[in-house]
């Protein structure tokens, strides 16, 4: 089978998330029937494959879980999620914002999670919401997930700001973003950029910025306390591999005081 018929509609469904689990789950059982071997696992769909689909401009190998779409950044914290905090098995209100699919449809059954979903997109979520003005009091949620939301956001120092007047004191916050090691200071992009010079410059063509190693001082400056936990490396390069992670890739936890605790494990 000519592999670019797999992957060509595939990389179209992913621009636009409202319709890909709309249309695609007869697409992705032909895909996981096509890929199926024991070589490599996906920890969000619990599923194992001979190999995944590649994905991004350089077309990253074993990127893409042909059975739950996937990337390696959500392979990656879904096993945060389960190993590392007390999402499973504490009384939390959750603010999810832009949900992903694989996650909602897992975390919307815990019985003991008060889970809202938001994003700025009507009928994405259970909640229209644009994180730059939280309609939501301060000290609200327990947690918030943000993943992969503030490269998209014009003003994200405003956002980041919300973000940790909702959490409460002594909440945690995963804010990841897309991020290279190699740059010191964050990338931002002029307004008048076209779509054609953000995708050469961000990666895609509605970032707004490329974030460097300041990263974590934006959070701080925020009001977080921050721990970046390099995961993968406590995994190993054995579960690296078998999950297809990116092996530098940190978790930022953020944390709001008045004490500090970031032994998160049940």
């Amino acid at each position: 089978m000519n592999r670019s018929i797999l992957i060509q509609p595939y990389q179209l469904l992913l621009k636009k998330r409202s319709l890909i689990f709309k249309i695609a789950t007869p697409f992705l059982k032909l895909l996981s029937l096509f890929y199926r071997g024991n070589e490599l696992h996906c920890t969000c769909c619990e599923s194992n494959f001979r190999k995944f689909l590649p994905f991004g401009a350089t077309q990253r190998e074993n990127a893409i879980c042909p059975g739950c779409l996937s990337l390696e950044r959500h392979r990656l914290l879904w096993l945060y999620l389960k190993n590392k905090t007390n999402l499973f098995n504490e009384k939390l209100t959750v603010l999810h914002v832009a949900p992903e699919y694989i996650f909602k449809i897992k975390l919307i059954l815990l019985t003991n999670l008060n889970y809202l979903t938001a994003d700025i997109v009507p009928g994405e979520a259970m909640v229209q919401m644009d994180i730059t003005n939280i309609q939501y009091d301060d000290n609200y949620f327990d947690v918030i997930l943000c993943n992969h939301v503030l490269e998209h956001i014009p003003n994200d120092d405003r956002a980041m700001k919300e973000l940790h007047r909702v959490l409460k004191p002594n909440g945690w916050a995963i804010l990841q973003v897309p991020l290279d090691p190699k740059l010191a200071k964050t990338i931002e992009g002029s307004p008048n950029l076209t779509l054609e010079e953000r995708e050469k410059l961000f990666g895609h063509h509605d970032h707004v910025r490329q974030y460097g190693r300041d990263y974590r001082d934006k959070l701080e400056q925020a009001g977080f306390t921050v721990k970046v936990d390099n995961y993968p490396q406590e995994l190993g390069i054995e579960a690296i591999k078998k999950f297809a992670l990116i092996a530098d890739e940190g978790i930022f936890l953020c944390q709001k005081s008045p004490y500090l605790n970031f032994d998160l494990l049940p």
